[in-house]
Order: C-alpha cells, then structure tokens, then sequence
C-alpha cells in the first residue's frame, strides 16, 4: 500500500503506456455528491430494478425523491479529478457513475456503464428523453414540491432521504402513456450486454500492450466494476487502484495507493504530459 507522501510507484507504473480507467462514486464526492460505500457514507439501500416495476405506487416513491435530488445533482460541476482523467489519454474510461461528470469534463472514449441520470426511457416503447423535460414537466404537476423540501438530505444515486411522497404526482411518456424510468441500471439490473463487452475488449487489449487498469474511487463493492479487475488478473495485467479504505479488489491489485481521488489523478494527469514531452 503506497501513502501521500512516499515515492509513488503506482503513479510511476501509470505515468506511461496505455491505459483503462474504471471510476466510481469517490472520483465524485469533491463535486458535492455523497458516496454510497467511503468512509462515514451511511448505509442504505437504493430502489431495486424490481421493487420499480413492482407499480405506481413504488414509481410515485422513486420519483417524488429523485425529483428533489437531481434538480441539486443537475448542478454539480466537474472537479479536479474529472479534468484529470479527460486529460490522460486513456484508451477508454469506464465509470460506474451517472452524473454525467466525465462528459462535461470533456472525456473522451466513455464508457458510462450504468447509464446516465440526465436520461429517461419510456418502459413500453422504448423513447429515450433528456430528463430536463421530464423535470419540467414533474415541477409543473407538483408546484412547491421542492420548496417545501428543501431540507431533505441528497443521496449518491440522485434522489433524497424522504418518505411522505404519496400526494407526488408522476407524469407519463407523451408518446405511448408507459411508466417512464430514467436511463440507469438499477440494482437487480443488468447491464447491458454490448456495454459490458466493450469494457472486457479494452481490458484485454492491455495485455498485448502492456498496459495498466487503473481503479479510481471505486470500493469494487459490485461485480459491475469488480469483473474488470477480475479479468486483467487472469490475464496478468497490471491492476493499480486508488482509494480511500478498503475494495474488493485489493488482493488483485499490483498496487493500491490510499490517497485522494482527484489529488492523486492531477499528479497522474502531469506525469503523463511531462512523459509525452520527454
């Protein structure tokens, strides 16, 4: 384990060579949003895919909290860290986020595994609409719904700690009259397939190439994002992750730095430039 302060060789290991970049939540706490799983985060349990489809009422409970969170989430800039991974030329990044953070930093080859929160899909038929329209639409079926609470505590996924929500009215997809669902892989979900074989095929690659999975405030909790490491072990890849506390994929790793996500990354970010120049 390599702390602030010590010679890095994580950081040597990644300054140079292709690179895979798998984020999570931590990579997002400097921007204001909470983290499920780092230290001091409370425990708690999001909706599940099925509790979702389970019918209106669970709907109506899913909506009236996210349409407080997103509305503060819709806000959140990208910080150090976001600016960092845009600037390290990686082959391709897979975050685990739906902020949207990555894209508004400018990050290029993204792989946004569990979808993006500024999305919604139509259960029925399928359309795909950006969520600012729908949040128009929620805050002109609801007036005064967000002021009236205004105090109620965000949660990492983009929705509030809030449980009076049955008089929250939730309107329906314009196209067909279907429950909509914004465009996230709940828990209970799976990922879709194509996404997920792009991120194998990047990791793999590394191995002829000699590159680097790098893990960046990740605690590799599920296997949505454990599975990478996972594969760049079996095939003797390089596995460095940085994070705060412990992950599920300490013991594959070849290097793991407890640091600060976004401090860590800018020193990645110049290492690299100063490299390229060199």
């Amino acid at each position: 384990m390599t702390l602030v302060g010590q010679r890095d060789p994580a950081l040597e290991r990644c300054s140079s060579g292709p690179l895979v970049v798998l984020t999570g939540a931590g990579l997002s706490t400097d921007s204001g949003i909470p983290d499920y799983r780092g230290p001091g985060a409370p425990a708690r349990m999001p909706m599940t895919y099925q509790e979702f489809v389970s019918g209106p009422a669970a709907q109506q409970r899913y909506w009236a909290r996210s349409h407080l969170g997103w509305s503060r989430m819709r806000r959140a800039e990208p910080n150090a860290g976001h600016r960092a991974v845009a600037a390290l030329g990686a082959d391709v990044v897979v975050t685990q986020n739906v902020d949207g953070l990555h894209e508004a930093a400018g990050t290029r080859d993204l792989v946004a595994l569990h979808g993006r929160i500024a999305d919604v899909v139509c259960l029925t038929c399928r359309r795909t609409t950006p969520r600012a329209a729908l949040q128009q639409r929620l805050e002109e079926a609801n007036p005064g719904w967000a002021a009236r609470h205004a105090d109620v505590a965000v949660r990492p996924d983009g929705d509030v700690d809030l449980e009076e929500t049955a008089d929250f009215v939730v309107p329906a997809c314009v196209d067909c009259g279907g429950p909509l669902k914004p465009d996230v892989v709940f828990f209970g979900e799976n990922v879709p397939k194509p996404r997920v074989e792009r991120c194998y095929a990047a990791v793999e690659a590394l191995d002829a190439t000699g590159g680097t999975l790098l893990v960046a405030g990740s605690s590799l909790t599920v296997m949505s994002g454990l599975r990478f490491v996972r594969r760049a072990a079996q095939h003797g890849i390089d596995v460095v992750i940085v994070n705060r506390g412990t992950t599920r994929g300490d013991d594959l790793a070849t290097h793991k730095v407890e640091a600060g996500v976004s401090e860590w990354l800018t020193a990645l970010a110049a290492a690299r430039a100063a490299e390229s120049l060199s």
